[in-house]
């Protein structure tokens, strides 16, 4: 619960929390508006996973630098149909950049992406000191 307290605030324009993350706004967006974006906090690792429907991985692009990780992507759509009595051309471009500051901790060599159906998803794990140990503190009667 507390990480999405802390996503949440890491989503408010403020950009304070776990993650750092540059409002949609602010990136260039020239269809639509910038993918759907969830993040996760798991014990190993924090993961980020994007939709991006109708891409392919090759207009995909994942950096990650000083301290921040920044997804781009470019869309080219173009549709012709040529029938006896007309003939239709549609061309659709845009881009998009999502960039979120990531959280000390994550071991940035071992920073993963993969692409499945129109999904990306971004695994970031944590460092070993990063990750949280579990103790069970024993209760005592007064």
């Amino acid at each position: 619960m507390a990480f999405a307290v802390a996503l949440f605030a890491a989503l408010h324009w403020s950009g304070s929390g776990v993650f750092d993350v540059e409002p949609f706004w602010r990136g260039e967006v020239t269809w639509g508006k910038a993918p759907a974006v969830d993040i996760a906090e798991h014990e190993k690792a924090y993961e980020i996973t994007a939709e991006l429907p109708g891409m392919d991985e090759s207009n995909i692009d994942v950096k990650f630098s000083d301290g921040t990780l920044t997804i781009k992507g470019e869309k080219k759509d173009e549709r012709e149909e040529k029938q006896k009595d007309y003939h239709l051309s549609e061309r659709r471009y845009g881009s998009f950049q999502r960039s979120f500051g990531v959280p000390d901790g994550v071991d940035a060599d071992k920073i993963e992406a993969h692409f499945k159906n129109g999904v990306l998803t971004v695994t970031l794990p944590k460092r070993p000191e990063a990750q949280k140990s579990e103790k069970k503190i024993a209760i005592k009667t007064a």
